[in-house]
């Protein structure tokens, strides 16, 4: 299909990831009675799938799953394992097999890369949502799409930890260290937020970010990209080269790579709009 890429560019100053309906709700951080479902009966609301990328929990949808909520939105902030692309993402296909109706699926950062794959497949998916996210190709992975254009500082901000693998094998987790973590990932959100972000941040493993993707579900399936201009995860450059060959629906945003808590707003208006499309 052919889909044009649009860019508006946000005016407002900086303020600041089982199986079946039971693997669905244990993994929600939050999710709407079907009573807050509005709309008309033969076209409910679809139902917003948000997923957490690396150094990140589903907490830090939690203002935009309030927004979302007031508007009628049945919500799940699926948690992202962080562990593999490819079995973080099987992990999110059995979530979404769970959700009857049409699903707008939302990731941010890593799990941009891990909604790309997840949702392959799946009918009920009408709406890729990014928010300062990785959208790779076959065979790209997110250090190769952090590495092609210059910028990303993230680098010199990680702490590696040595871990054991469920097969036995040894691997590594990444951390930002804390004393960085909010310049390196959250600037502009305050910092008594960013303190308690630090300290309860979800490690990924240093094979998540090198793993391939595989045929990614953004060919298919329309796409909105909301994109952080003060990224220092992934280079302005880099979210405007993906989001272009995507050619998803874009909006420019003066944000950190935690957008999602420094402008809730705007990463609720962008879910909004993808899911207004779906009937």
């Amino acid at each position: 299909m052919n889909k044009r890429t649009v860019i508006r560019r946000s005016r407002t100053p900086l303020a600041l990831l089982a199986t079946g309906g039971l693997a669905a709700a244990l993994t929600a951080t939050s999710i709407a009675p079907a009573s807050a479902v509005t709309g008309s009966a033969s076209h409910p609301k679809p139902t917003v799938v948000l997923v957490h990328g690396a150094f990140a929990d589903s907490t830090s949808w939690n203002d935009v799953i309030k927004k979302l909520k007031h508007e009628g939105y049945p919500v799940m902030a699926a948690a992202n394992p962080l562990r593999g692309l490819s079995s973080d993402s099987a992990y999110l296909k059995d979530v979404l097999a769970g959700i009857k109706g049409p699903i707008v699926l939302a990731g941010h950062s890593y799990g941009g890369a891990v909604i790309s794959n997840a949702a392959t497949g799946n009918e009920n998916v009408k709406a890729l949502v990014y928010i300062a996210a990785f959208v790779p190709d076959k065979g790209e992975s997110a250090l190769d799409l952090a590495g092609k254009f210059p910028g990303s500082t993230l680098g010199k901000a990680l702490r590696p930890a040595p871990v054991t693998n469920p097969d036995g094998t040894r691997g590594t987790d990444l951390y930002i260290q804390e004393e960085k973590f909010r310049h390196q990932f959250a600037a502009d959100a305050p910092r008594n937020t960013t303190d308690l972000m630090a300290a309860t941040q979800r490690p990924v493993t240093e094979a998540a970010l090198a793993e391939g993707s595989s045929e990614p579900a953004w060919k298919t399936i329309p796409s909105w990209d909301l994109v952080a201009t003060q990224d220092r995860n992934i280079p302005l450059k880099a979210q405007t080269f993906m989001a272009e060959r995507a050619g998803a629906h874009t909006v420019e945003v003066k944000a950190s790579h935690a957008a999602s808590v420094s402008h809730p707003d705007k990463v609720t208006e962008i879910i909004e709009d993808a899911a207004r499309t779906v009937r």
